[in-house]
């Protein structure tokens, strides 16, 4: 098996901007990622640590050196790109200043001993994991909100302090985002505790309660998703950027019947923090910026969601997205059930509801 990687590098002390470099492997006994590092590093001189728990993003997703070769290219495939955790904090290849992440637990100093301190440095992942670091640089960071709750189940008599501290933090928890996506074989249990903080903090509530129509009160009703339906005119001219949602299987298979370009886009992939919007919508204002300019810049003729409140999110607040993110977005976004309709030919009726969006996709 030949692999084909592309390696960042960068020098702090020689280089004024990173680089990549080529590299052509065929396995031959390397059993993990941190295998084919060590083999790399004899023939050119790497930055890393030797240690199958350090922290690598191999295309896009936080791993472990730990992960086997076999694993690399069941999830990744052949073509491999090897950053660092921080690509703004590396000073050595791989290797990345972490003070930022180390200062953080200052926060929690009044409640911690050296056990603790240990337990946080631990949660080194969690940290740069995080996609509110691209935004707010001064982010409390995920591994404060999981020792917070550890701190909480081991004395709950410290719960109300250690609360108050969060509670005080300007950039909190208010602007997590999830780490789903980010982190390969991600452990659910760790967002269930940062989202019990969250609800402790008052900020975290159910979907069905979040008032995604701040600028508009329209409701619309996209009606029913069709279980049996005939594909009459297909959109082989179109590029579509979906945004897709837990329950996708329906879009997906659509999708697969259409001949439309489906753009494979990592933004895609980002988290919106739909359950924090009433309290904190900024950075789900700034998510969606990322997302919508993503596709606009990348072609999209629209961006497809499955369920009505991305839709509100991404159409109703267009105007508070653009105003943040400096620049006007004009791709329109459509529902999956619009898009049966107007696979199926049913145009009267699509046109029902894609007349009231803010932007009229008009393709019918």
């Amino acid at each position: 098996m030949k692999l084909e990687l592309s390696l960042f590098k960068f020098d702090k002390n020689s280089d004024y901007l990173p680089y990549y470099t080529k590299h052509f492997l065929k396995i031959n006994g390397e059993k993990n990622l941190l295998d084919i590092l060590n083999t790399i590093n004899k023939e050119a001189k790497l930055g890393y640590t030797k240690s199958e728990n350090f922290d690598l993003v191999v295309n896009g997703v936080y791993v472990k050196a730990s992960l086997s070769t076999d694993e690399l290219v069941q999830n990744f495939g052949k073509e491999l790109t090897i950053e660092p955790i921080s690509i703004r904090r590396a000073y050595d290849d791989l290797l990345i200043d972490e003070k930022d992440f180390e200062n953080r637990i200052h926060i929690l100093k009044d409640f911690i001993n050296e056990e603790d301190k240990q337990a946080y440095l631990k949660l080194k992942q969690y940290y740069y994991a995080s996609n509110t670091l691209n935004y707010k640089d001064d982010y409390v960071g995920d591994p404060l909100l999981i020792l917070a709750y550890d701190l909480i189940q081991k004395n709950e008599e410290a719960e109300e302090l250690i609360l108050h501290t969060l509670a005080d933090i300007e950039v909190g928890a208010a602007y997590y985002t999830s780490l789903k996506n980010r982190i390969l074989n991600f452990d659910s249990a760790i967002e269930d505790k940062i989202h019990t903080i969250q609800e402790k903090l008052n900020l975290r509530e159910d979907i069905e309660k979040q008032n995604f129509r701040i600028n508009n009160t329209l409701i619309l009703d996209f009606g029913e998703f069709e279980k049996d339906y005939e594909i009459k005119h297909d959109f082989k001219d179109f590029n579509i950027a979906y945004y897709p949602s837990n329950n996708s299987e329906e879009t997906i298979d659509l999708l697969n019947k259409l001949e439309a370009k489906n753009l494979k886009l990592d933004s895609l992939k980002i988290d919106i923090a739909k359950n924090t919007f009433n309290k904190n919508p900024e950075i789900t204002y700034r998510t969606a910026c990322t997302i919508l300019l993503d596709a606009f810049d990348n072609n999209a003729d629209f961006l497809l969601v499955d369920n009505i409140e991305d839709f509100y999110v991404f159409d109703y607040n267009r105007k508070a997205i653009e105003k943040l993110c400096g620049r006007e977005i004009l791709i329109p976004i459509i529902h999956k059930n619009e898009l049966q309709k107007l696979a199926s030919g049913k145009h009267k009726e699509a046109k029902q509801t894609l007349v009231k969006h803010q932007i009229d996709p008009e393709i019918i």
